[in-house]
């Protein structure tokens, strides 16, 4: 009688147990801590850079201001077979359309980098949808193609910029390479930083007009393809569904 009755507490704690069990993961689903223990992150996060274990690699230019070294940049790009990734503002789409459409005829890839170049996690959602559908279409009205890639001016974010331009179909892009070519380093100094950071699935960030940036970016290419790395454009080497996104930024194949 007594090993009747212990057994009967036994099955009762460990249905107890299981109910328990299985609230707390409804939970955790419905609140996003799941996120945390899988890996994963409750922020809505950018992608950073990508999970692979292909020799894959990205690299962009974010066009706001001028266009001086453009031509330049195009051309070793086109001479080393290279297809980049542009994000170009709406103010520099609507003020250089002849580049836009150049930069599309030469096989690469264009995202929208919002229509006013601003903090836009000071923006509400209306303001932000405001932004981005703009400066799409401005992009769409020259090359006719529809824009699936975003990313933030100064690389500023919050949940709702990173919910709201999913919702509207765009995949927001940040970096994990940033070549600084912005604060006018040298060429060599530009190069040197991006190699020396670079794995497998990076997103690297430079710009269309910086001062030394098409100077370096034979020594780029030509370093990194020797190493063994492909150049793809951003939205060749995310992962379109199926995929997480971990603490750092970096997406990962849903096992």
């Amino acid at each position: 009688m007594k090993v009747f009755i212990l057994k009967k507490r036994a099955a009762a704690f460990f249905l107890a147990a299981a109910a328990v069990t299985v609230i707390l993961a409804v939970l955790l689903a419905a609140t996003g801590a799941y996120a945390v223990f899988t890996g994963g992150t409750v922020r809505s996060l950018p992608v950073y850079s990508v999970e692979t274990q292909e020799k894959k690699i990205s690299i962009s230019f974010d066009c706001a201001w001028g266009t001086e070294y453009t031509d330049e940049l195009l051309d070793v790009l086109e001479r080393e077979n290279v297809r980049a990734t542009f994000f170009m503002v709406e103010f520099w789409t609507e003020k250089y359309p002849e580049y836009v459409k150049k930069i599309d005829e030469k096989g690469h890839e264009i995202g929208t980098h919002s229509a006013t170049h601003s903090y836009m996690s000071k923006l509400s959602e209306e303001e932000i949808r405001q932004e981005l559908t703009s400066s799409s279409q401005a992009i769409e009205e020259v090359t006719g193609k529809k824009t699936q890639l975003f990313r933030p001016p100064y690389g500023d974010y919050d949940d709702l910029l990173i919910d709201t331009a999913k919702s509207m179909g765009l995949y927001s892009i940040q970096w994990d390479v940033d070549s600084l070519d912005w604060k006018d380093l040298s060429a060599n100094d530009i190069a040197m930083r991006v190699i020396n950071r670079v794995q497998n699935g990076s997103i690297i960030l430079c710009h269309n007009n910086g001062l030394h940036t098409a100077e370096a970016l034979p020594v780029i290419l030509d370093t990194l393809k020797n190493k063994g790395y492909e150049f793809v454009p951003v939205g060749e080497l995310i992962y379109k569904e199926n995929y997480t996104i971990d603490v750092n930024g970096r997406q990962h194949a849903a096992a």
